[in-house]
């Protein structure tokens, strides 16, 4: 069976932010979009499944901030997944999502 193409979320929502951080190779630190909300893990498993994108995970221990023994993990995409997005329309979508983030608010009329 052929694996579907990726596809892109909508420019402002968390999925959107995680996948331009993976796009961008830039490191994911946590931001507003993602606080309070909703786990990274999550957002990373619905671009997998709903968006097919090919994510690859890595995890190691690490210490917490209280010292006790937990693990870390790494989400990527290949380089070659991310070269073949930027060509079929990523760049543009990295695009609007920065525009989109400029605009000042519409208001209600």
């Amino acid at each position: 069976m052929p694996s579907k193409s990726p596809s892109f979320p909508g420019p402002l929502t968390a999925r959107g932010a995680v996948l331009a951080v993976l796009l961008s190779d830039e490191d994911q630190t946590g931001a507003e979009p993602l606080r309070g909300r909703v786990t990274l893990a999550a957002i990373v498993r619905t671009l997998k499944r709903k968006y097919n994108w090919p994510i690859e995970t890595s995890s190691f221990p690490s210490n917490g901030a209280d010292g006790r023994a937990t693990w870390a993990t790494v989400y990527s995409l290949p380089p070659a997944v991310v070269a073949q997005a930027l060509d079929a329309g990523g760049r543009d979508w990295l695009k609007s999502r920065a525009g989109a983030r400029r605009a000042p608010p519409r208001a209600f009329e």
